[in-house]
């Protein structure tokens, strides 16, 4: 596979993470770059090493994997979407944390990379450099991600709270969005 084909699936496979990168820095009342890299860089390493995973796994597990990929994306990403709403609305209004916990990417990382590994099933069976797929993945959602939590948080200076609950609204419409396009509703 050429490296046209390969950028254009690193960049559908980036979309989720730069639309929860977005959310996230809508979230945020106060940018930080450490941050935002925090978050790009595990989004990256995960849609690399899932890739990876799926590639390795292809055979074996495809069939379990793809039954259940769009339940574990809604439940992780509805859950943190509500927490980002609640923390939103709550008496006290907006928080002044650092949004980019490390708990918090870790569960954002894997739950927009389970379309990765699904990927890397597909890769398997095609003629593919998959190391050089992966490091392509990786980078361009790192680049993806960057951008979304930026553009996010200067959504944020402009809107407030309503840019924190825009946040948690979308990734709770992320999820959902992937719970139903794989339940075939769209």
């Amino acid at each position: 596979m050429s490296f046209w084909p390969l950028l254009l699936i690193a960049g559908g496979v980036a979309a989720d993470a730069f639309a929860v990168s977005l959310g996230k820095g809508l979230a945020c009342t106060t940018f930080k770059w450490r941050a935002g890299w925090k978050l790009a860089g595990a989004f990256g390493a995960a849609q690399a090493l899932m890739l990876l995973l799926g590639w390795v796994l292809a055979a074996k597990f495809s069939p379990l994997i793809t039954g259940i990929d769009h339940w574990i994306a809604f439940t992780l990403l509805g859950v943190i979407g509500l927490n980002m709403l609640w923390g939103a609305l709550k008496a006290g209004g907006r928080q002044t944390k650092d949004e980019t916990t490390g708990r918090e990417v870790l569960v954002l990382a894997i739950a927009t990379s389970i379309d990765a590994l699904a990927v890397g099933i597909a890769l398997a069976f095609l003629a593919v450099d998959i190391v050089g797929a992966a490091a392509l993945v990786g980078v361009t959602t790192l680049a993806f991600s960057l951008v979304g939590f930026r553009v996010g948080h200067r959504a944020n200076e402009k809107l407030g709270t309503s840019a924190e609950i825009a946040g948690g609204v979308l990734l709770v419409g992320i999820g959902t969005n992937i719970l139903f396009s794989h339940l075939g509703f769209w």
